[in-house]
């Protein structure tokens, strides 16, 4: 577990956002809704884009959908979002996923990935959750919703955990959280405009391109 911390915390000192996809279920039965999906994501790749999560789903078809993309993308950092359940994490742990995203803090649920050394990543937005993610040995930490975030919390206080800002971002956002302290941030419904993503991720991704 730590380890994997450790390459994934490495990781966020070069990459600034993760790009959240939530997939509608007629993705899995559409052939042109696939098609352009992947067509659309194979010009992010080209671009630059390094970290994608997949919102998991207990849709049956969820599994070699999310495959398909790790297969065809192997270096892509690929994780799973909205995790809720054991099913969850066990679906990810499958495919091989790097890393998954809690939307809350779980006890439990985070306890089970780290019996099963899987790098879960929780979000919080109270003190009271984030002294209790830190005492189990959390040090990657999503703050969401990013907007309700309890005024007692000062990320700056804590200097061996990575925070993650999340909740209505959008590309736009990176350099204002940036400068707060945060690692990345998460853009999710803001990165989809008109069922395609936001011109603007692709503007940045070339502008910020890295060997």
């Amino acid at each position: 577990m730590n380890n994997k911390g450790d390459s994934f915390s490495e990781l966020l000192k070069k990459e600034s956002f993760f790009l959240l996809i939530k997939p509608e279920d007629n993705i899995y039965s559409s052939t042109s809704l696939r098609y352009s999906f992947f067509e659309q994501l194979e010009s992010l790749v080209k671009s630059g884009l390094k970290n994608i999560e997949i919102s998991w789903s207990n849709n049956e078809n969820w599994l070699d959908f999310v495959s398909g993309i790790k297969l065809k993308y192997p270096r892509i950092n690929l994780g799973s979002a909205s995790i809720v359940n054991h099913q969850s994490i066990e679906d990810s742990l499958e495919i091989g996923l790097n890393f998954s995203m809690m939307k809350f803090w779980d006890k439990d649920l985070f306890n089970y990935a780290k019996s099963k050394n899987y790098l879960l990543i929780p979000g919080i937005t109270n003190l009271k959750d984030l002294e209790e993610a830190i005492n189990l040995n959390c040090k990657i930490i999503k703050i969401y919703p990013i907007k309700r975030k309890d005024n007692s919390i000062d990320i700056l206080n804590f200097k061996n955990i990575d925070f993650i800002a999340a909740g209505g971002l959008s590309i736009n956002d990176i350099k204002t959280y940036k400068s707060l302290g945060y690692k990345a941030i998460v853009i999710g419904d803001k990165g989809i405009k008109n069922k395609k993503f936001d011109p603007n991720i692709y503007e940045w991704l070339k502008n910020n391109k890295k060997n």
